[in-house]
C-alpha cells in the first residue's frame, strides 16, 4: 500500500512532497469542478432547448393546422347540429387555441425548470467558496509522539510481524 505520490504509508514525507501532492489534489478538484460545472450547463441546455421546441411546436400547431382543422371541425359540428356555419367555425378556433395553450404551457414548465437549476452559478459559488476556504487554512500541529510510537519503534515492529 503507498500514498498517492508513491511513497510508502507511514513514512516520513517532506514539506516540498506534501506541497506537491496537496497541489496536485488542489489542482484535479479544480478540474473535477469544472467538469461538474460543464455537465451542468449541458443539462441546462437540453432543458431550455426542449422548452424551445415545444413553443415552436405550439406555434407551428397554430399557424400549419388552422385552415384544415378549422374547415373539417366547423363542417363536422355544422353536420351534427344545426347551427349557424359561424358559429361552428369560431368553435374550430378555439379547439385549434385550447391545443396551443396546452403546448404552451408545456413550454413554461420546462423553461421555469431550466432556469430554477442554476447549475453553473451553484458550482461557482462552490468553487470560490472552497479556494477561500484553502487560502486560510493552516496545517495542524502535530504532536509529540510517545517514545514506544517513534518512528525507529514502529519500523522494528513492523519488520518483526513481517
Amino acid at each position: 500500500m503507498s500514498a498517492p505520490d508513491g511513497s510508502p504509508v507511514g513514512a516520513e514525507r517532506s514539506i516540498g512532497q506534501l506541497f506537491a501532492s496537496a497541489t496536485t489534489e488542489m489542482s484535479a478538484l479544480v478540474h473535477d469542478e469544472i467538469a461538474l460545472a460543464k455537465a451542468q450547463l449541458k443539462r441546462d441546455v437540453k432543458r431550455g432547448a426542449t422548452s424551445g421546441g415545444a413553443f415552436m411546436v405550439a406555434g407551428g400547431v397554430l399557424v400549419f393546422s388552422l385552415p384544415m382543422l378549422n374547415f373539417a371541425l366547423a363542417y363536422g359540428i355544422r353536420t351534427w347540429s344545426d347551427w349557424n356555419l359561424a358559429v361552428c367555425f369560431l368553435l374550430s378556433f378555439a379547439a385549434n387555441v385550447l391545443i396551443a395553450g396546452v403546448l404552451a404551457l408545456i413550454g413554461v414548465v420546462f423553461a421555469k425548470k431550466a432556469k430554477q437549476s442554476g447549475g453553473a452559478q451553484k458550482t461557482a459559488a462552490s468553487m470560490k467558496e472552497t479556494a477561500s476556504i484553502l487560502q486560510n487554512a493552516k496545517p495542524h500541529p502535530r504532536p509529540e509522539l510517545p517514545q514506544d510510537r517513534v518512528p525507529e519503534a514502529i519500523e522494528a515492529v513492523a519488520r518483526s510481524s513481517s
